[in-house]
């Protein structure tokens, strides 16, 4: 059981650092650097980074959950 969530925390984890990475840069941090400042958005967010935005809060919870799991499995076992 402790195998399988935690084979589960590992895609969660390179999921999640996948979709944080996918994700345009807002203004005012290190995607300025790196020429991200220099777009405009005129039309706000589009409907794919909304449906990105959602896909990562959900990845994100499923990470949560398989941490808050694993460490009650590992309570229970000791």
């Amino acid at each position: 059981m402790v195998l399988g969530f935690s084979i589960a925390l590992i895609v969660f984890s390179l999921l999640l650092m996948l979709l944080v990475l996918m994700h345009k840069g807002k203004g005012g941090g290190l995607s300025d650097m790196f020429g991200g400042g220099m777009q405009s958005s005129v039309g706000g967010s589009s409907v794919a980074e909304r449906n990105l935005d959602r896909i990562t809060i959900v990845i994100g919870l499923g990470w949560f959950a398989c941490i808050i799991v694993l460490g009650i499995l590992m309570k229970s076992n000791s």
